[in-house]
């Protein structure tokens, strides 16, 4: 008899448990829950190129003044190729001292380094200003991305997009059951953006220019080596921005 009750009681308790654990369903009377998504695709307007800024000596004031002529450089170089002020962006040199084994020990060299970001929107400005930081050996190029400069009003097209979609999704719907659409009573909102061309481009400072010696019939004799050109800067793809749309539309 004991047993009796112990089982029955196990039931009721499982019971109780799938009853709590089990979601409680709501239906909305006359509403009609549509999901759409939109998206707006446009070309980038925009490049932004970094640059990275080193120099090393043992003399503290000789390697932060070899780095800030070098930052002054790239500065000087967006200059001429017709950027403004706003579009160059300059960051804090930092100063590292260089051990040699002991911290104890005296630095054995101070090493600066900072960056410059220049924002570009003449794409055709990119290849000049590119061969000149090359060619001066002031500054490893480090990489390029292609963006909007109003990435706001891209959602926005977006959104409109996709909206226009869930209304006419929902109204082609409730015509063929000779009914109306009302008015918004809910919607979620979720924006993407898919980034077009972000490229990472490495140059060492090993680049610069050298001078070897080589050994032939006449005797040996020095060739200066001449560095290796540029790679071409990637062509920027169309950026898309997508956005998705769930709404409860009132039926009329």
């Amino acid at each position: 008899m004991k047993r009796c009750f112990c089982m029955l009681g196990l039931l009721l308790l499982g019971s109780l448990s799938a009853s709590a654990q089990a979601p409680e369903v709501k239906f909305i009377a006359d509403t009609l829950v549509v999901q759409a998504e939109g998206t707006y695709e446009a070309d980038p307007d925009l490049a932004t190129m970094t640059f990275q800024i080193f120099s090393q000596d043992k003399d503290i004031k000789h390697a932060y003044a070899a780095a800030t002529q070098s930052m002054q450089r790239i500065v000087d170089l967006g200059a001429q190729n017709g950027l403004k002020k706003e579009d160059v962006t300059t960051g804090v040199l930092t100063v590292a001292p260089v051990y040699e084994g002991d911290r104890r020990k005296r630095a054995r060299s101070y090493y600066v380094q900072g960056n410059v970001v220049l924002h570009i929107r003449d794409f055709s400005r990119i290849g000049p200003i590119l061969d000149g930081s090359v060619e001066d050996g002031v500054a490893d190029f480090r990489s390029l991305t292609y963006s909007l400069a109003d990435e706001e009003d891209a959602k926005r097209q977006a959104v409109a997009e996709a909206m226009r979609r869930a209304v006419g999704r929902a109204s082609i719907a409730l015509e063929q059951k000779g009914q109306k659409l009302g008015a918004l009573r809910y919607m979620s909102l979720d924006v993407k953006q898919l980034v077009g061309v972000a490229e990472l481009q490495t140059m060492p400072m090993s680049y610069a220019a050298e001078t070897v010696e080589v050994n032939s019939d006449k005797g040996p004799w020095k060739q200066k080596r001449v560095p290796p050109p540029p790679p071409p800067p990637p062509q920027p793809q169309k950026i898309a921005v997508s956005a998705s749309v769930q709404c409860a539309f009132q039926i009329q």
